[in-house]
């Protein structure tokens, strides 16, 4: 008995070794994150008047997003535009609605957005980062691992 006791703490030390880790080094937000993009949008034959980034709080706590930013650049390029994010608090499973640039076409108007930018984004292809500063980023490659 007392040797059964003995290998069920072993395991039970060891699972805990593993669990700790086996943590991922960039581990996704628990809290604030990018729920849509759309790019292209007053584009001949689209539906939407702007471009737009919709932000969700998936977290079980409110975000202040005041210094953050959103912020986009082409697929290969390494010019990336911002548009910061106004200093509200986002509740848990709440959205941030991002208006970004017009277009000459589409139909439909965004709802209210909580935010104006005027970045261009492609209808094909693009990159788009949330940070928590408003410092630009730079380079062409996404500044940590894509999730």
């Amino acid at each position: 008995m007392k040797k059964l006791v003995t290998l069920h703490v072993i395991a039970i030390a060891i699972a805990a070794a593993i669990a700790r880790t086996s943590a991922p080094l960039n581990a996704i937000s628990a809290g604030v994150v990018i729920s849509q993009v759309y790019g292209g949008g007053g584009n001949s034959g689209a539906t939407l008047k702007n471009d737009f980034i919709e932000l969700f709080n998936r977290g079980t706590v409110a975000v202040n997003v005041s210094g953050w930013s959103v912020q986009y650049a082409a697929t290969a390029g390494t010019t990336w535009q911002r548009t910061n994010l106004p200093p509200v608090t986002v509740p848990p499973g709440g959205y941030l609605l991002v208006q970004e640039a017009a277009g000459a076409g589409g139909t439909t108007d965004l709802p209210a957005p909580d935010s104006t930018g005027n970045i261009a984004m492609s209808a094909t292809s693009g990159k788009v980062a949330l940070v928590n500063t408003t410092t630009v980023l730079a380079g062409s490659g996404c500044p940590f691992a894509a999730t």
